[in-house]
């Protein structure tokens, strides 16, 4: 694995600090109290919430790489005020890549500030995967204005977000008849359904947004109709690596007081760090990290140089970060014994944040999908 400049050392150092300083002490709380839109704040002056913004707009213009050590350090200290993060920024690369001159000069300032926080909305209640077979329709009122009905499901910051990116169908069944709408909180016929109870990321509100009528600008459409689809998948790349980083951040946290945890607590009189079976099950996670994070760096680095296989890397390294991240974490609970059950110890969270992450930004079935028809290809 090619080893990092010294300014994505840097990057990576100030994510870790800000984690350590501000995400892990109060994540526990979080979960209980929600999130904390001045933290939020706090993140934005670092840079972080236009990760690929171009200057010009207030952003860090950064690379995919540069995203994947910032989010997987955030994770070290909050796995779910991390993923929130990586959507904000989506939306804000979205706007960025595909949007006008006047949209980018309205919204970029205010989302890389953080003023406003925006949420993706893609999945439907009937369509999870098959994200081509989606319902929302957005139609002509006059020629100024759509009117908006359907809803969307699993969407992180349902009523807490200022900005919601739509993915909505405009003309024919299929992924050429779906464009991307900005609808914004408070927009006439705009709803939420009630917050969902959820395993993990409690930290962030998850709800069904509704659109019922609700009248929106046409100028609020991102590029033309038609290639709202085209532009969810181009997204989905670069959400991959971010789901990744995140399950390998909190992944590693979890490695990490595991090992604290062995060198002090004692059975059969020595330290559980002394039982070989323990080394070697240390061993076996050190080892599932690494080969993970070499996976995934390598997946960025192709992303960010458009290679021609970069959407299979994405896919594999989704697909095998993800299960690494989780199995790391399950064996971080078992070695706390009876007390990786308890909230006290922080180690349950964890293994109930990054369950998620082997179903968002596509299942990790679907990741195989997509690695073997790329395989079939050659």
């Amino acid at each position: 694995m090619a080893e990092l400049s010294e300014d994505q050392q840097l990057i990576a150092d100030t994510a870790r600090a800000f984690a350590h300083d501000r995400l892990r002490p109060n994540a526990a709380r979080w979960e209980e109290e929600g999130l904390d839109r001045g933290v939020l704040k706090e993140l934005a002056e670092l840079g972080f919430a236009g990760i690929y913004v171009g200057e010009e707009h207030g952003g860090s213009g950064l690379a995919r790489l540069d995203a994947a050590l910032i989010f997987e350090e955030l994770s070290r200290g909050d796995i779910s005020t991390a993923a929130f993060l990586s959507i904000h920024n989506m939306c804000a690369w979205m706007i960025d890549a595909f949007g006008d001159n006047e949209q980018r000069a309205a919204w970029l300032p205010k989302l890389t500030r953080m003023e406003k926080i925006a949420s993706y909305c893609l999945t439907e209640p009937g369509s999870g995967s098959d994200a081509g077979a989606m319902r929302t329709t957005a139609k002509p009122d006059g020629n100024a204005h759509y009117l908006i009905n359907g809803s969307k499901a699993f969407i992180s910051g349902a009523g807490f977000s200022d900005l919601y990116v739509l993915m909505c169908r405009t003309g024919e069944d299929g992924p050429k008849g779906v464009s991307t709408v900005l609808v914004e909180s408070g927009a006439h016929g705009l709803s939420f359904g009630k917050a969902e109870d959820k395993m993990g990321w409690r930290a962030q509100p998850t709800a069904i947004v509704n659109f019922e009528n609700c009248r929106v600008p046409v100028a609020n459409r991102i590029g033309p109709e038609g290639e709202g689809f085209k532009y969810a998948m181009r997204g989905l790349d670069g959400g991959r690596l971010n789901i990744a980083a995140c399950a390998l951040g909190g992944a590693q946290d979890a490695l990490d007081r595991a090992l604290g945890y062995v060198k002090e607590r004692k059975q059969f009189g020595k330290r559980i760090a002394d039982f070989q079976n323990t080394q070697f099950t240390l061993a076996d996670m050190e080892t599932e990290l690494s080969a993970s994070r070499a996976l995934l760096h390598l997946a960025a680095r192709k992303l960010d140089a458009k290679a021609p296989d970069a959407t299979k890397y994405c896919a594999m390294a989704k697909r095998f970060v993800t299960d690494a991240a989780f199995k790391v974490a399950d064996q971080a609970l078992q070695l706390h014994g009876g007390y990786g059950y308890l909230a006290d110890y922080e180690v349950e969270r964890i293994v109930r944040d990054l369950r998620v992450h082997r179903i968002l930004e596509g299942t990790n079935e679907i990741m195989r999908v997509i690695i073997s028809r790329e395989l079939l290809k050659s």
